[in-house]
């Protein structure tokens, strides 16, 4: 016959199972609850770092946004300044323009280029280098400019200076040139003067004419013409050749017989002569003169005043004196 168990003996091993069972639910669910909070910890920690490195990011963007303005910014400081000098260096050389044209357009040029750069909104590193290697070439361009500027003006400086020099020579030459002109005309005036002819021995003859014989004669009524002689004196400045005498006789009423023309003594004056006698002269020889005047109409009684002249100036004079005579005179 089969062994049955009784329902006493089947209760009690069931009960220490079920206990065996609760504990190793238990173990696990603690271990779940622990896995569980390391999990959520860990979890926690990555969230953390996560947000962490965000900000972190973040933070470095906007320190790039910042650092960007701030470049920027410089950059435009120093733009304006560059800017600013060459306005400067432009309307204190405004005389240097034409020479500087080149270099104006060059500069006027790498202004622009760095000035469409500056003016954008959110300019990006790459532009903002870009205007910093060329505000650096702006910066060259600025040196060498004022480096041609300090040369062309010491340059003009230069030219002043030959300029000035060669207008205080040309003063000096125009000054000793008429100097020398004053000179030479002193020179020229002492020799003209010292070329004048002087005349001596001046005699005049009032001669009658009885047909074909000549008589001296004191009354005026007699005489029929004057007779003028004299000598030119050795001269031995005046060149040989043509010399011009002008003899002016005045009548006893003050008034020059028979007036043929006029000429101007040294004094300027005008003044009309009787007769023009031209010579043959020989430098330094003595020259004898001789020539006859007849006044036209009767003598009349009285002084008449013989002058003689010569490149202006009187030479020599004389008297003659006509009686009025008698009746059988």
């Amino acid at each position: 016959m089969a062994y049955v168990p009784s329902a006493t003996a089947n209760r009690t091993p069931p009960q220490k199972d079920n206990t065996k069972t609760i504990n190793k639910v238990l173990i696990g669910v603690i271990v779940l609850l622990l896995g569980y909070i390391i999990y959520d910890k860990t979890q926690d920690s990555n969230t953390q770092t996560t947000l962490t490195t965000t900000q972190q990011a973040l933070a470095t963007k906007e320190i790039d946004y910042k650092n960007l303005d701030s470049a920027k910014a410089i950059l435009q400081a120093q733009f304006d300044i560059a800017s600013n000098k060459i306005d400067t260096l432009t309307t204190a050389n405004v005389k240097l323009e034409g020479a500087l044209a080149a270099r104006n357009s060059e500069i006027a040029k790498k202004k622009a280029e760095i000035k469409i750069i500056l003016s954008k909104k959110n300019a990006s590193e790459s532009e903002l280098k870009e205007a910093k290697e060329k505000l650096s070439e702006l910066n060259n361009q600025i040196d060498s400019y004022v480096a041609e500027i300090t040369k062309l003006k010491a340059e003009n400086q230069q030219l002043s200076t030959d300029k000035k020099q060669l207008t205080t020579e040309k003063e000096q030459l125009t000054t000793e040139k008429n100097q020398l002109s004053t000179d030479k005309k002193n020179l020229e005036d002492k020799v003209d003067v010292a070329s004048t002819l002087t005349a001596s021995h001046i005699n005049i003859t009032a001669i009658k004419l009885s047909g074909s014989k000549e008589k001296e004669t004191e009354t005026a009524k007699r005489a029929n013409f004057f007779r003028l002689s004299f000598v030119i004196d050795e001269n031995r400045v005046s060149a040989s050749g043509k010399k011009a005498l002008y003899v002016v006789v005045t009548s006893p009423y003050g008034k020059t017989s028979i007036a043929n023309g006029t000429f101007t003594t040294r004094e300027g004056v005008e003044t009309q002569y009787t007769e023009k006698i031209d010579v043959n002269y020989e430098q330094g020889k003595v020259l004898p003169v001789s020539f006859d005047w007849k006044p036209g109409t009767q003598f009349v009684p009285g002084d008449y005043k013989i002058e003689i002249y010569n490149n202006g100036f009187k030479i020599g004079e004389t008297k003659k004196t006509l009686k009025k005579g008698g009746l059988f005179s």
